[in-house]
């Protein structure tokens, strides 16, 4: 990352408050401060250095540095929009030492605080997607398992082959075995054949006409 120092935005008129402290967890409030008699009038810039920012309160006149916030992410505990305007924000001042102080800064046209809104967005949403970027070109060498043969080497497989029962694969004969499907339309079927033979009829005796009809589909 380069070490060139760029301007995100510059305005010549904000007018900063020394604020009382915060009074509970919601956030600050910028009616509780004296809007109409702010402490100071200065200008302000926004410069970005690497992966930072830092917003800059500096003399109207001779650029005097005032003091500065650093800004390592946006939204975040640097920059904080107050509850009850969007013109008004608070900043934490980093001082020699790391000492730190909390003030209040706002302005007298509204696309003032957007253009603050927009410089500190647009430089962290490029931060990010730059590191998305470098993070995707960068070769990835996790160590590779390899898994092909190596040069003479063999594998041995060993398939058991099933055995099939002597006892599974006898098939039962007699009558126990699968019925017969059934007789094609319009077909005659002989009648079984009995396992007990049974004397033919004399050439005087007729034979009982019930029986036979009971083996002969009609149409």
């Amino acid at each position: 990352m380069s070490d060139y120092e760029s301007i995100l935005c510059v305005k010549n008129e904000v007018f900063v408050y020394n604020i009382p402290p915060r009074s509970s967890n919601r956030g600050y409030r910028a009616a509780d401060w004296k809007l109409d008699n702010p402490d100071y009038t200065m200008r302000m810039r926004i410069v970005a250095k690497g992966p930072s920012a830092t917003i800059k309160l500096e003399d109207r006149t001779s650029g005097e540095l005032f003091a500065q916030c650093p800004v390592d992410a946006y939204p975040g505990i640097a920059v904080e929009a107050v509850m009850d305007s969007s013109r008004y924000f608070v900043l934490r001042l980093v001082g020699d030492g790391g000492r730190t102080a909390f003030v209040g800064i706002g302005f007298q046209d509204r696309a003032d605080s957007f253009d603050l809104n927009v410089a500190l967005q647009d430089h962290f949403r490029w931060i990010a997607k730059e590191k998305e970027m470098t993070t995707a070109a960068q070769p990835d060498n996790t160590p590779k398992l390899d898994l092909g043969f190596k040069e003479g080497q063999t594998i041995k497989l060993n398939i058991a082959s099933k055995k099939t029962d002597s006892k599974q694969r006898a098939r039962p004969t007699g009558g126990a075995g699968l019925l017969p499907p059934p007789p094609p339309s319009g077909k005659i079927l002989a009648p079984p054949q009995s396992s007990h033979p049974v004397s033919a009829p004399a050439p005087n005796q007729q034979s009982s006409s019930s029986g036979a009809s009971n083996w002969v589909t009609f149409d």
